[in-house]
């Protein structure tokens, strides 16, 4: 399959109008037509439905223009890769990294790893534990950071130096906010936004002996900053690690730990059976001798 031919259709579903992408790609209307059946034929199946002079994918047609976006990415980011030397060191790496602790510490490796390779542009993103899996399933990131625990059989990892304590968010005003601990008694008595993940709030139950059944709860968020705001907007309490409060440093709420305390460790994960790019790895290198040395 031709990657002018995923580009030409690309640009076909983004305008939905073979007249208006014929220009775009500077072609004419019959051969972008043309390249769009035979593309259909030699999938063997309907990628657009044709109605008034609009284009609009079909369920398929949606399938593939996310996997040939996915490949025209991988296909950039390899030829990037090919033309690294090892004695300039230059390319890219996307991390992606969940809002926590562990977004200082690794920012700051980044930091410092540039000032030795400076040629080397880090691509950042940010997302709760599922969603940098699956982008770092499907390649759109290299590496990504994640709250213990790991598939120790689908990825490779350095443990990092980085402690996530659990505990609640709150208002300084709700009456909670006074405790030094809070316990699962306390739990079932609140309004609670707890953490999208099912493996997080299992994992937190199991230290706690709580009975999730039990549980007032009011909202599931993957995004730290949905937390923040019902939490500022309502009289809710959100189940959340310390580094989330951290980062947002918000003068009007409060963290309070749970007891018995529950922690988490941080990773750097990467698919195994991957070829790294010279980058990567050298970043890998430098970040095991900071763990090393610390």
């Amino acid at each position: 399959m031709d990657t002018r031919v995923l580009k030409y259709f690309l640009t076909v579903a983004q305008t939905n109008n073979i007249t208006k992408a014929a220009e775009q790609l500077h072609i004419t209307q019959p051969t972008l037509s043309r390249q769009i059946m035979d593309l259909e034929t030699e999938l063997d199946i309907k990628l657009f439905n044709r109605e008034n002079r609009r284009l609009q994918l079909t369920k398929a047609g949606i399938l593939f223009q996310q996997r040939a976006t996915t490949m025209l990415q991988l296909l950039d980011q390899t030829e990037n890769d090919l033309h690294q030397q090892e004695e300039a060191l230059t390319g890219e790496i996307n991390l992606g990294s969940a809002v926590s602790s562990v977004s200082p510490y690794i920012t700051k490796l980044i930091f410092e790893f540039q000032k030795l390779y400076p040629n080397v542009v880090f691509n950042l993103s940010d997302g709760d534990g599922d969603v940098l899996r699956r982008q770092l399933d499907e390649g759109l990131n290299d590496l990504v950071c994640l709250l213990e625990p790991v598939e120790a059989a689908k990825y490779n990892f350095l443990e990092l130096p980085v402690r996530e304590e659990w505990g609640v968010m709150m208002k300084k005003s709700a009456p909670l906010a006074k405790h030094s601990t809070i316990t699962k008694e306390d739990l079932y008595k609140i309004p609670l936004i707890l953490p999208h993940r099912s493996i997080v709030r299992d994992e937190v139950s199991d230290i706690l002996k709580l009975d999730q059944t039990r549980l007032n709860i009011r909202a599931t968020t993957s995004l730290p900053g949905n937390t923040v705001s019902l939490l500022r907007n309502s009289n809710y309490y959100g189940l959340t690690i310390k580094g989330v409060y951290n980062n947002f440093h918000d003068p009007d709420l409060v963290f309070v730990p749970l007891v018995p305390n529950k922690s988490t460790g941080d990773v750097l994960a990467w698919r195994k059976n991957t070829i790294l790019s010279p980058a990567i790895e050298k970043f890998l290198q430098f970040v095991n001798e900071q763990i090393q040395g610390s």
